[in-house]
């Protein structure tokens, strides 16, 4: 009995514990390019449902990649007045529709419409007007960032699965600052899980909503703002605790001090870290997902860089340029930057 007992109690103890998670050590990345357009200047792609690759960039042009078929279907967006040239650096979907909201005056935000056509659902006129990025709660609920116009951060919300969007209102939101906006480098300004929404802004602050979008808090992070080109640049959240910003100075690429930040609270807190490191400067960060938010990529139009213990340290993987990056599972992602969209195998 005595045998039997003790038995039972390693099976217990095995059971209950955890198997050690272990970070890969990726040294290559294999780039191979899927799309060349030298007049294309690609800062928003997306990862549909299906598994199929959207895009929309200056130009006006939009596209759809289908990985199965290994083929484009490329279209262009006019304007209804031939002096205005759109330029998309915000995109989103649901399971049904795609959204592309163009930046400059005036903001026009597009649906996917009948016929494969795309129906304008959003138009503002503003001497200040400049969206950045965009993305979606769920199917019904979803969200678009701007730089001021009045007084406080430009927000867009829809809660009718993207048919009316309604600009909320400054005595909604914290206090803005004079010239409060967000870098429309990669369409990674907007962090989401579950109802929990972080906006990340030039002057280094953090919006932050626990509600999607009904009420909101901010808080200073510690990372370089001090010029307009300062200021975070990208942000991303593995889970509702875990998040890393990252920034720097476009015209000062090199420059490593005070652009990165991690928090492990929720975004209550900010703290620097890697300080006079590289990477410097990148326009996008992302989380390599299921990997217990260890491992992170930073990309920019200087380079690649790898961490695999939460952003504490960074290795260079390629110099290769791209302005964003989105992930396909967690080995492959798609990235995209000037002239191209390329698929990214990580060894």
């Amino acid at each position: 009995m005595r045998f039997i007992g003790l038995v039972i109690v390693l099976l217990i103890i095995s059971c209950d514990k955890k198997e050690t998670f272990t970070p890969r050590n990726f040294n290559t990345v294999e780039v191979e390019t899927i799309l060349e357009d030298t007049l294309l200047s690609i800062r928003a792609i997306e990862i549909l449902t299906d598994k199929s690759l959207v895009f929309a960039s200056n130009n006006g042009a939009y596209g759809l990649y289908s990985p199965t078929k290994r083929n484009w279907q490329i279209s262009k967006q006019e304007s209804n007045s031939d002096s205005l040239q759109l330029e998309f650096r915000s995109i989103a979907h649901t399971t049904t529709d795609f959204f592309m909201l163009s930046v400059n005056n005036p903001a026009m935000l597009f649906k996917t419409g009948e016929q494969g056509l795309m129906d304008l659902v959003y138009l503002e006129e503003h001497p200040k007007v400049f969206y950045d990025a965009m993305a979606f709660w769920n199917d019904k609920e979803g969200i678009a960032i701007g730089d001021t116009t009045e007084d406080c951060l430009s927000v867009l919300i829809t809660r009718d699965g993207g048919h009316i969007w309604n600009k909320l209102s400054c005595d909604v939101l914290p206090k803005g600052i004079e010239g409060e906006g967000a870098f429309a480098a990669s369409n990674t300004n907007i962090a989401i899980v579950g109802n929990n929404t972080w906006i990340a802004t030039t002057t280094g602050r953090v919006y932050f909503s626990k509600d999607k979008g009904l009420s909101w808090d901010v808080v200073q992070t510690p990372i370089i703002n001090g010029k307009e080109t300062e200021g975070i640049y990208s942000i991303d959240f593995y889970d509702s605790l875990n998040g890393f910003a990252i920034g720097g100075d476009y015209t000062n690429p090199d420059d490593n001090v005070a652009n990165k930040i991690l928090t492990k609270d929720g975004g209550k807190t900010w703290e620097l870290v890697a300080e006079g490191q590289a990477p410097g400067y990148r326009s996008c960060l992302q989380y390599f997902p299921n990997r217990e938010g260890k491992e992170l990529i930073a990309v920019g139009f200087k380079g690649m860089d790898y961490s695999n213990d939460g952003g504490n340290t960074w290795k260079n993987l390629s110099k290769e340029g791209f302005y964003t990056i989105r992930f396909l599972n967690d080995s492959v992602a798609y990235a995209s930057g000037q002239g191209r969209i390329s698929k990214l195998n990580f060894r």
